[in-house]
């Protein structure tokens, strides 16, 4: 054995090959007897001598009088294979794959020949396919030793003189590992019948691959993974089609010991049963060696690429050859691995699984593993992984169709109906789907072949569902959206108008299940006309191709058709029911409303509208007048000819009739009377005036005069009548902006209108003690105040009339009204958490909570309408304080305010000290030391935040405005030292962490030197936080590096989702055919353990549209996931 190039014997005897086979190609191709394999192989071997030339006459000879194109084709093809015999095996591997199967042929042709040579080409190509360049010679080839071999490769390894074929990105090597793989898939096919079976060829093949795939470097053991696997692949085929010969075979001897006749016949069937047996034996064999020496050790690779190839060919050796195996000494490996670290893994896990229960007669042999492994598959349905999770589910939808879980064992996949990855919820709608609708539809074969009896069966079981989400109307939503493209009987549109109105007497609807049935018509129309029912995670547009529109036009059609005629039951028969008219109504803008004139149902169309305006003024909750309005507008909008007019005069009927109620219901509150007509009114106005322009001239005088006298009303009737007059200023600005003409008139009357709205306002402001007394409501009109304030500062901001014929209405807060907006503001953000809790239910809640205040203020700032000198600081100070929502839209306004490269050295130092200075006003006090560091810890919370700003390249960038922060801000620590030295300790820390170490040393030498004088014994425990300072300093300085970043300046986000850390033990089937390694568990994903640090962060780190968009709704689904797992818990 000797590491040297190929001598040059072996090219000698490959250019006889090559005329050998050269000629045997070109006979065969252009002959018209029929020839065999084996007379070709000897036409070839009489031919092998000749020479070119000689070959050339002899072609020529035996091809006789034919055609030129044929001899050109024929000379081409002899071409084409001498070309294809000329390279080396693994150039034809890393080249063209379609040339595989004749190189693989000739190459046995070649070792039934002569073995040695070709073994040793053979072998040589195996180590070039790893990457190195090695040679056994031919007469060294029996006493070689495998391990000397290996030992000699792994050092080639060592001294980099491998190189890497199968990660390579060169686009000559893109195929490489496919070609490889059908390398030895050929040469196992074409040996079958000899060679296979030699206990030669392959045995030494298969202890250098064994050897290889257990060395050192990374390659050899891919590449030796990857063809040891495919070697067993190749074999399980083998077998498979065998082992269909020798049950074949066995069925003739039966029959002929049937006859009872022995003959040559049955000697032959005999002798061809015994060699069949005899080779299945021997590829066994071979598998379990392959399987002992590499699989076993290989599927714990520290390579995941390595792991999840030998569980994917595991999955489908089990297929090929189950009655080897499909047994618990082999699946044990797939139930291990579903713990595996890498997704990848356990996804390649769950893959096999499916393949395996996809076969019904598996699943009897599929019994034990199955109680053994079924919680695990479980608890894959919420893995980190999305597609790993998604995958699961489907196997566990596998289990259940098998009847191999229980209902019992569920529980926790339901909860993932409202979980945030939209594919892993629509999984588990079709596992519900076709767990709890479809199967027990099928199984019970009620109504065979009835389509109407058939969706209202799936409907029923639905409403079976969705009563467990009756008390929250979100969750019920998540539930349909989920199932609703897999349940055609959603899209039933006429069966579900017959259910609401008990057309069908063998159903009887509760009010329950007739409010989750009118949900569910509402949200699936939604859908079908290609609307969003549950928010998108994205935020992004959705855009449709010509198909999905007219798809979507169909069904609106469809839709419209359907119901057309029986809309107008449906809107008399549940008008006095506030929940289930609201999507009723709603259900008119998805119409097509060209239909009711083109089918003649113009009558239909009236008697919507009217009923329309019917539940308008029958109910005053906000979601019924919403739609209502929705409806109203859309006709007027969306409606042709006579039934346009009929709408327009409807919707200003509606509107005289309103105001009408209006002034009627403030003179009943004049007179003493009760005030909830007059807030129910006012409420409709301003639903009303959300979307159009509301002609309230008359009306708006009343208001103001009506808020002067009376000003100790309900707070929710002031709130509304400072809405309603806000958006009827807005209206008459928009109006005289849109109008070309400006008239001196429209001007002084939208003054007056303005000042009036203000003076109101205002007086407020100045009240603002007495409502915080006041209690919850009082809370919510503050809100108000606070919100329609800014909206009406942002409305008539100077910088838009600037140098216009419109430069009157500009209009800036003078400084004190500001500071007593933001009082009020403050005094709302601190509200405590309960009393937000409470209000939760509440109409209109995120118009006024926490974060439509710091919505309102943080615009003002953006825009430039306030001095951000003062309110910047004001609402930065606040960023930590009230929760994630909060945080984001304080985070949102330092991105703003620093793309506008402002300077924000002074706004944070700003923002710091207001945090201390509220955290000293509570130590003065000195009544609660608990409230006190609170505050301590926010002010640090500030700081850190505002401090991780400066990050990356940001911290040089910006290394003159942290250093301004540093120095300004000991100065202001040591003003009347020691009272404020702990700002030190408390926010300056934070921002010196940031500065390169010869800026610390500055710093270092400037505090000592204010020091120098200074007596620290009078007061030890104030100058505490000093010495603390001094301390961190010197540390970072002797270190000569910066602190560690902070946590969420350094957070790397991550795919995926956040799930809590799990600590799983492997599961062993059986412990007599454990090895020492196999009872090592096999962990879960290494940074699973980090997850639940990480889940804060994460929600901290999420979009702003989040935060603004977190109304009662949402947090209502919130709260209620939270008690679910509070309830498992607790259970």
């Amino acid at each position: 054995m000797e590491d040297t190039p190929e001598a040059s014997g072996t090219a000698n005897r490959r250019s006889k090959r090559t005329r050998a086979q050269t000629i045997a190609t070109a006979a065969k191709q252009t002959s018209k007897a029929s020839v065999s394999g084996g007379d070709n192989r000897d036409e070839a071997s009489d031919r092998s001598d000749q020479s070119p030339a000689e070959g050339d006459d002899s072609f020529d000879d035996f091809e006789g009088p034919r055609q030129k194109l044929k001899r050109k084709q024929a000379s081409e093809g002899a071409s084409a294979v001498a070309r294809k015999d000329d390279q080396s095996l693994i150039e034809v591997i890393k080249g063209n794959g379609k040339l595989i199967p004749q190189v693989v042929k000739f190459w046995v042709e070649r070792y039934e020949k002569d073995p040695k040579p070709a073994m040793v080409e053979l072998l040589t190509m195996l180590f070039e396919a790893c990457g190195a360049k090695y040679h056994i010679r031919e007469e060294f080839l029996d006493e070689t030793d495998v391990d000397d071999v290996v030992v000699a490769l792994v050092n080639l390894a060592r001294n980099g003189e491998v190189e890497d074929y199968q990660s390579s990105k060169k686009k000559e090597f893109k195929n490489f590992k496919d070609n490889l793989t059908a390398f030895w898939d050929h040469l196992v096919i074409e040996c079958q019948n000899g060679p296979l079976f030699d206990q030669v060829l392959f045995d030494k093949c298969m202890d250098y691959v064994i050897a290889l795939s257990c060395t050192p470097p990374r390659i050899y053991r891919q590449v030796a993974s990857l063809m040891g696997l495919q070697l067993v692949t190749s074999l399980m085929n083998l077998a498979k089609m065998l082992c269909a010969q020798r049950e074949t075979t066995q069925r003739q001897v039966n029959a002929e010991e049937k006859k009872r006749t022995d003959g040559p016949r049955m000697e032959s069937l005999k002798k061809r049963l015994s060699m069949t047996h005899k080779k299945i034996t021997a590829i066994e064999g071979m598998t379990r060696k392959i399987f002992t020496g590499l699989f076993v050790h290989r599927y714990r690779d520290i390579d995941p690429e390595i792991r999840m190839s030998c569980i994917q060919s595991l999955g489908v050796w089990i297929l090929l050859h189950p009655s080897l195996f499909l047994q618990d000494l082999y699946l044990k490996y797939l139930g291990w691995t579903l713990n595996d670290k890498n997704a990848g893994v356990r996804k390649a896990s769950i893959l096999a699984l499916q393949n395996l229960y996809d076969v019904d007669d598996n699943v009897p042999t599929l019994g034990l593993f199955t109680e053994r492994f079924s919680n695990r598959m479980i608890e894959l349905a919420d893995d980190i992984d999305i597609s790993v999770a998604v995958c699961a589910i489907g196997l566990v939808k596998q289990l259940l169709r098998h009847q191999l879980l229980h209902d019992d064992d569920l529980g926790s996949l339901y909860d993932l109906l409202i979980d945030d990855p939209p594919e892993i919820r629509r999984a588990i709608g079709a596992l519900v789907y076709e767990h709890l609708i479809q199967q027990k539809s099928n199984s019970s074969q009620l109504h065979a072949g009835d389509d109407s009896d058939s969706s209202e069966v799936h409907l029923g079981r639905m409403l079976q569902i969705l009563r467990e989400f009756s008390t929250d109307q979100i969750l019920s939503t998540y539930v349909i959206d989920d199932i609703w493209e897999y349940m055609d009987a959603m899209k039933d549109w006429k069966c579900i108008v017959s259910m609401l109105l008990d057309e069908n007497p063998l159903i009887e609807l509760t009010d329950e299940d007739a409010t989750n049935l009118i949900r569910l018509l509402s949200a699936s129309v939604k859908k079908a006309v290609g609307e969003r029912i549950v928010p998108a995670t994205d935020n992004r547009k959705q855009y449709y191709n010509k198909a999905q529109k007219e798809m979507i036009e169909n069904n609106r059609r469809d839709v419209t058709i359907s119901m057309m005629r029986r809309y107008p039951q449906l809107l008399r028969k549940f008008m006095a029911d506030k929940a289930k008219v609201a999507p009723l109504v709603e259900i008119i803008i998805h119409m097509h409303l060209e239909l009711y004139s083109l089918k003649r149902q113009e009558q239909n169309f009236k008697t919507v509208l009217q009923l329309v305006k019917e539940a308008f003024y029958k109910h005053g909750d906000k979601d019924t007048l919403r739609s209502c309005v929705k409806a109203m507008n859309f006709c007027n909008s969306e409606s042709r000819g006579e039934l346009q007019d009929f709408a327009q005069n409807k919707l200003k009927e509606l509107e005289d009739e309103l105001i009408a109620k209006l002034k009627s219901a403030m003179k009943e509150v004049a007179g003493g009377d009760d005030e909830y007509s007059l807030l129910v009114s006012l409420k409709r106005l301003y639903e009303l005036q959300l979307s159009r322009f509301v002609p309230i001239e008359s009306l708006y005088e009343d208001m103001a005069v009506f808020l002067q006298s009376f000003r100790n009303v309900d707070d929710e009737v002031i709130g509304f009548l400072l809405l309603n007059m806000y958006l009827h200023v807005a209206w008459c600005l928009q109006s005289i902006i849109n109008n070309g003409t400006v008239s001196e008139a429209s001007l002084s009357s939208l003054l007056s209108k303005r000042t009036a709205l203000f003076e109101h306002i205002e007086y407020y402001l100045q009240t603002s003690p007495a409502i915080e007394v006041a209690g919850k409501c009082g809370n919510q009109l503050a809100c108000r105040v606070c919100t329609v304030l800014a909206e009406t500062w942002f409305l008539f901001r100077k910088r838009n009339f600037a140098s216009t014929k419109l430069e009157s209405l500009g209009y800036c807060p003078d400084e004190t009204i500001l500071q007593k907006f933001w009082k009020l503001c403050e005094q709302q953000l601190n509200i405590s958490d309960e009393t937000e809790e409470e209000d939760i239910q509440k109409e209109y809640i995120e118009e006024t909570n926490r974060d439509a205040i710091m919505i309102a203020a943080s615009k003002l700032i953006a825009s430039d309408i306030v001095p951000k000198e003062y309110l910047g600081p004001e609402v930065i100070s606040h960023f930590v304080m009230h929760g994630t929502s909060v945080a984001e839209i304080v985070k949102h306004l330092i991105a703003v305010l620093k793309k506008k490269d402002e300077a924000l050295s002074n706004i944070f130092l700003e923002a710091l000290k207001r945090a201390y200075h509220r955290h000293m006003m509570i130590v003065l006090e000195g009544n609660d030391e608990s409230l006190a560091s609170k505050s301590f810890q926010e002010c640090k919370d500030v700081a850190a935040r505002l401090s991780g700003q400066f990050v990356g390249a940001a911290r040089n960038k910006h290394r003159s405005d942290i250093l301004k922060i540093v120095k300004d801000g000991i100065e202001y620590a040591f003003v009347d030292a020691p009272k404020q030295v702990s700002f030190l300790d408390g926010a300056v820390m934070y921002f010196v962490s940031k500065l390169p170490t010869p800026d610390v040393l500055e710093i270092l030498k400037n505090v000592q030197k204010r020091m120098e004088n200074v007596n620290t014994e009078v007061d030890p425990s104030g100058w505490r936080p000093y010495y603390t300072f001094v301390e961190c300093l010197n540390e970072k300085h002797a270190k000569n590096e910066g602190f560690q970043e902070e946590k969420e300046g350094m957070t790397v986000r991550r795919r995926g989702r956040p799930r809590k850390s799990r600590n799983i033990q492997g599961k062993k089937l059986f412990d007599e055919h454990s090895s020492s390694e196999e009872e090592d568990s096999i962990s879960v994903s290494d940074q699973d353990a980090k997850d639940e640090e990480q889940e804060e962060d994460d929600e901290e780190e999420a979009p702003l549209i989040h935060s603004i968009r977190s109304s009662s709704k949402l947090r209502s689904l919130r709260v209620s996931r939270e008690e679910n797992k509070g309830g498992e818990k607790g259970g």
